[in-house]
């Protein structure tokens, strides 16, 4: 096909702030039109908009809750009136809903996973199809260390993003023929809204780079993985971690 950016789009959900606001910016530096997906962060996906137009990018803001089918269907709808079909999609929408599991409760434990896992499946089946036959895709999902590293109080994001990873391998394996890669990109602690908790304090220790991450350096592997130079990349997860994994 001709230059895929041409003829599409990428998708990047969560993307109002942190890491996947990083991922949008990275992705329209590379020349991508993106649909920046937000579901409360309206201002901070405008402001992202308003800084990739400033750099010369297309992009739009585009509201979605994820957990909703329907809203889902209307976010790729809209995106494809605007920009043509989906070629790119960053699966980064994610929630944490801490507890020890003795007293984590149902609702911490669905929302967690419809977000970050059942959302992710969703939206990468709605845009499997226009890859399939454009020839040429990219699903990246965000996953985390923690998938496969325990990390107490955390069983519900644990097994979620441990699911993606699984996920990610399968459906890798399903497309590759068809010139669409699927691969993951599992973060270690990363400075944002999500670790202000003091997290990345608490386990700043445990990492060999003694330094949390930053979002534009998670940014980076995702915009590598969505490149050309990634064809041959697929059904592997790349850590962001500063050796937290090693």
């Amino acid at each position: 096909m001709a230059d895929p950016r041409q003829e599409g789009c990428a998708f990047v959900t969560g993307a109002g702030r942190g890491i996947g606001a990083a991922c949008a910016a990275a992705l329209a530096a590379e020349g991508w039109p993106v649909g920046v997906g937000y579901r409360t962060t309206k201002e901070g996906a405008e402001g992202v908009v308003q800084g990739i137009a400033e750099g010369g990018g297309k992009a739009v803001a585009v509201p979605v809750d994820v957990t909703d089918p329907q809203a889902l269907e209307d976010a790729f709808v809209a995106l494809e009136r605007e920009f043509g079909r989906v070629l790119v999609l960053v699966n980064n929408a994610g929630v944490r809903r801490d507890d020890l599991s003795l007293s984590l409760d149902d609702t911490d434990w669905n929302e967690v996973v419809e977000t970050n896992l059942t959302a992710a499946f969703r939206a990468t089946r709605r845009a499997l199809p226009q890859m399939v036959r454009a020839r040429f895709g990219r699903v990246i999902n965000i996953a985390s260390v923690v998938g496969p590293r325990a990390n107490p109080g955390q069983a519900n994001y644990a097994a979620a993003k441990a699911g993606l990873i699984g996920f990610t391998k399968t459906v890798a394996a399903e497309v590759a023929r068809r010139g669409v890669t699927v691969n993951a990109v599992a973060p270690g602690v990363i400075e944002t809204e999500m670790t202000k908790d003091g997290v990345a304090q608490r386990l700043t220790e445990l990492i060999p780079a003694r330094r949390a991450g930053r979002p534009e350096e998670v940014a980076a592997a995702v915009r590598f993985l969505a490149s050309e130079a990634a064809s041959y990349i697929t059904g592997t997860t790349i850590f962001v971690d500063g050796g937290l994994s090693a």
